[in-house]
């Protein structure tokens, strides 16, 4: 299962592996594109990461965190382009396709769907035995 955190700016992924009720990460990290980079060169390197990681670790299926609204409209914008672009990478190797809200990660996450960030990371790297949580 690859798990992704849309973002332009940043773009958090963790690639899971789950055999019974056990749950490994193979893989956690963020994609970055430097913000004085023209837009479609940014969405291009994002394009290529996405599809270096869906290459390398073949996951069945992809979790894309939903767009909701936000007050600021470059942001929200910005965010709409990399989720697009996960969804369409996605599907286009095969994989399944899901996508979930922030309230719904951090329900299943924490318990709760209005954990903060801290919570979350905890739970986590207490679900998928890490040494330290995950950052950012």
């Amino acid at each position: 299962m690859l798990g992704i955190d849309p973002g332009l700016t940043r773009c958090g992924y963790a690639v899971l592996h789950a055999v019974g009720g056990s749950t490994t990460a193979l893989a956690l990290g963020v994609v970055r594109t430097p913000a004085a980079m023209p837009l479609p060169h940014r969405l291009a390197e994002l394009q290529r990461e996405l599809r270096s990681l869906l290459t390398e670790f073949r996951p069945d299926a992809v979790a894309v965190e939903q767009v909701f609204f936000q007050n600021n409209v470059r942001t929200a914008m910005s965010v709409g382009q990399a989720s697009g672009l996960a969804l369409a990478e996605a599907a286009a190797a095969g994989c399944d396709v899901v996508q979930f809200t922030p309230s719904q990660v951090k329900d299943s996450v924490a318990g709760w769907g209005g954990a903060e960030k801290a919570q979350v990371q905890k739970m986590v790297q207490a679900r998928l035995g890490l040494a330290t949580a995950p950052k950012p």
